[in-house]
């Protein structure tokens, strides 16, 4: 299975993503660190949010396979600059997190459209607290 490491802000839902990934009971913390799981680095939103934390992500992404860039579909918002995923030398994917919290089809179009801004390859729409697309995410992260 490849090691991913998750980017994204502030609540966009990466540690709940890697409890559901790892079979955890799901239980709110807010990460202060990187933190790894045995197959998933989960980082601090801040390191997306602050953009001297950039080389943070960097150096840690040494540890992962692949980047997963995680984008909550209820914020108006994203920190992802554009063609963001060029400043790694792996795969980079997009993560479409609280599918299962969108209003309309457009929050989830608007997320989609910031992580294909940001130079993403493939697009995965979750709901870790429903478990809706886990499996095909899973399928990626194992193949």
């Amino acid at each position: 299975m490849k090691k991913i490491i998750f980017a994204g802000s502030t609540g966009s839902g990466k540690t709940t993503l890697c409890q559901r990934l790892h079979g955890q009971e799901i239980a709110y913390k807010k990460t202060q660190a990187i933190e790894n799981f045995d197959q998933a680095i989960d980082t601090p939103g801040e390191c997306i949010e602050n953009r001297y934390l950039y080389k943070m992500l960097m150096v840690t992404s040494v540890d992962a396979d692949v980047i997963g860039l995680v984008q909550d579909c209820t914020k108006e918002e994203s920190y992802f600059p554009p063609a963001f995923a060029t400043m790694f030398a792996k795969p980079v994917i997009g993560i479409v997190t609280k599918v299962e919290l969108a209003q309309v089809d457009e929050n989830i179009t608007r997320a989609r459209e910031y992580l294909q801004a940001a130079g993403v390859e493939r697009i995965f729409e979750v709901s870790s607290m429903e478990n809706v697309g886990l499996t095909e995410l899973q399928g990626y992260l194992e193949g």
